[in-house]
């Protein structure tokens, strides 16, 4: 209708920044549809001040009305016709993750919101965005995906492909960034995983190995990328009719799932101050505790700066994969007598109690839960065809490559989910429960006696099915911790408890408390037998479930509630039944999940774990919990 008409979006802030100046477009002589058709460049809403004055000023203060009725960043949509303005839509906008902490702050400090009710005006899940490392915008617009996977740990990553976890760690050393990338990654995998800028899967779900060691790490993980092809031989990595060789260059976001086949620039995540004072207006509301995921004293320390209060799971295996002691723990494995075994355990003993004293040195006295031995055995030695590896081991351990062979014959389960691991092991080989006992107990001793502070182990005894288990194994660690305490003549309190991840342990939780100080919920295994998938396959058709309207989500991601969780609450209140002072806490992946969060606080978890760039996550998720509880109480009562 010509020059004195128009057309506009605007937000009353700047829903990128948070910053509180209007932000918006619009184009002269147009319609509605023409600024979201980019059919032609729009203005910027500055201008129009200059085009026509009165307009804007009415406008300014329309905006101002609007975001006081509603006390929150309006998204408003707007006609001029013939010089006289009409708003047409108003609603909350939406923002990134620093807009949401900045506005949020920002609107309680104008006297427009309570503190809780910033609180929940920031979604959790946002805050994954501020914690890692993410493309450069301007680079990213030029790059077009190869491939796409699931975005399994968030960030982003460019790095020269490599394809074993010897090469990654080799080239990181010599300076390079890498992408570490196999058809799924296992226990094994775990030095060149610390080393990766990311890794990269054809095979494996959100909560699969190479995922969830990932979001522990912090590191970029795509995972499931079916498009991808890898042949190892070749040391080559196939997506259409490209073909990638060891060092070439590649680009991954483990935010979106895209795979780049060039290298893209990254940014590190700038977080301000908005975000601590947004968690330490959270830390005020929750009950529920936050504690982290970690195996090593970095990441340990990486939890802590995010505001973790204690570690609900230290994973052993991860300590026995390193370089310096896979020898042992393979002469362990091969040992054919009960005193073999031990002097094998005896080499291994220093190096896993000096695990044990960094991470205790850099928690503090927040308590520590350290898991025992869970995985089976077999995953600690190579593969039948890798030829070299077991001369190399023989010679080593002075026997012959067919021994080994027919070890790991020996060793081959047909379903190792469910197989010899865990508490299983234990019993099978109780000196193995001794030696992570006395590892346990000498650490937190001496890291009581050199820094003052007063340790209190917490051992998890993992997959526990019947009660005469947990009793057997606690046995083994009560006896060594006694004489451990008697040798060193210091008394230690300690706790003895176990992870419920089999259904039979929730339906007898009643029983197995009789034994238990403390229940962590393994929620990934738990997920696992409950329904009978395995979470590194169940990608392979879960798509087809949620297409179908089977599945709204991956039980893996969000705990099921209705089923898992059914499992989860009988346990909770058996284990009181039995031991009402009983510590109750989650350490599956779903302990940094809002959905979950919300349900353990509602069903009285004491605590969750999860990785450590999860934590902020966490704390927040739980201040929502105990905010939403508060308006239920207060709704009934009206």
């Amino acid at each position: 209708m010509g020059d004195t008409s128009g057309t506009g979006v605007a937000f009353t802030r700047d829903p990128s920044t948070g910053e509180n100046r209007l932000y918006g477009e619009y184009l002269i002589n147009a319609q509605g549809e023409d600024v979201v058709a980019g059919v032609r460049t729009p203005q910027h809403i500055d201008t129009l001040k200059d085009v026509m004055p009165e307009v804007y000023e009415q406008f300014v203060g329309i905006a101002k009305t609007l975001e006081d009725h509603y006390r929150d960043m309006q998204d408003m949509e707007y006609t001029i016709e013939r010089g006289k303005l009409y708003m047409l839509q108003t609603r909350n906008g939406k923002r990134t993750a620093a807009a949401a902490l900045k506005i949020a702050v920002d609107l309680v400090n104008e006297g427009m919101i309570t503190r809780e009710e910033a609180i929940m005006k920031v979604e959790p899940r946002q805050l994954d965005a501020l914690l890692h490392p993410q493309f450069d915008p301007q680079a990213l617009k030029a790059a077009t995906p190869i491939a796409k996977g699931l975005p399994a740990s968030p960030g982003a990553a460019c790095g020269q492909v490599y394809f074993t976890a010897k090469e990654t760690a080799a080239a990181a050393q010599a300076g390079q960034k890498v992408v570490l990338v196999r058809t799924e990654t296992s226990p094994e995998d775990i030095e060149g995983m610390n080393h990766a800028q990311g890794i990269l899967t054809c095979r494996g779900g959100m909560t699969s190995h190479a995922a969830v060691v990932a979001r522990g790490m912090g590191t970029c993980c795509v995972a499931g990328c079916s498009e991808v092809h890898i042949d190892e031989e070749a040391k080559t990595m196939t997506v259409g009719e490209t073909v990638f060789h060891e060092g070439d260059f590649i680009s991954i976001d483990g935010s979106t799932g895209n795979v780049y086949g060039s290298a893209i620039a990254t940014v590190d995540a700038d977080v301000s101050g908005d975000f601590a004072t947004i968690m330490e207006w959270a830390d005020a509301v929750r009950r529920l505790k936050v504690r982290t995921n970690a195996d090593n004293p970095h990441d340990a320390a990486v939890a802590v700066k995010f505001g973790a209060e204690g570690i609900g799971l230290t994973r052993t295996e991860h300590m026995f994969f390193a370089a310096d002691r896979i020898a042992a723990v393979r002469e362990m494995i091969l040992a054919s007598t009960e005193s073999q075994r031990r002097i094998a355990l005896n080499k291994i003993l220093p190096m896993q109690k000096g695990d044990f004293k960094g991470i205790y040195q850099v928690m503090g006295e927040r308590p520590v839960t350290i898991r025992y031995l869970d995985p089976p055995l077999h995953e600690f030695l190579p593969s039948k065809n890798m030829t070299a590896e077991i001369e190399a081991i023989a010679k080593e351990l002075e026997t012959t490559p067919e021994a080994i062979i027919a070890k790991i014959d020996a060793l081959h389960e047909f379903n190792p989910m469910m197989g010899h691991r865990g508490c299983r092991l234990s019993v099978t080989y109780p000196e193995i429960a001794e030696m992570q006992t006395q590892a346990v107990i000498e650490a937190a001793i001496e890291v009581t006696q050199e820094t003052g502070h007063v340790i209190h182990p917490e051992i998890m005894i993992p997959l526990v099915g019947d009660v005469k288990e947990l009793a057997y194994v606690r046995r083994i660690v009560d006896e060594t911790a006694h004489r451990v305490m008697k040798e060193k003549q210091v008394k230690l309190d300690y706790r003895v408890g176990t992870m419920i991840e089999i259904p039979r342990a929730a339906v007898t939780a009643d029983e197995i408390a009789t034994e238990a100080q403390f229940f962590s919920f393994g929620t990934n295994d738990l997920t696992q037998m409950t329904y009978g998938f395995s979470r590194d396959d169940a990608g392979k058709f879960l798509d087809a479930y949620y297409q179908k309207k089977i599945f709204d989500f991956d039980p893996f991601a969000h705990l099921d509630q209705n089923g898992v969780g059914k499992l989860v609450e009988m346990a909770v209140k058996l284990g009181r039944q039995t031991r009402p002072e009983i510590k109750l806490g989650i350490c599956g992946e779903h302990g940094g999940d809002q959905s979950s969060v919300i349900f353990c606080h509602n069903v009285g978890l004491d605590y969750v774990s999860c990785s450590p760039f999860r934590v902020p996550i966490a704390r927040l998720a739980a201040a929502h919990a105990a905010i939403l509880e508060k308006q239920a109480k207060q709704k009934k009562k009206k």
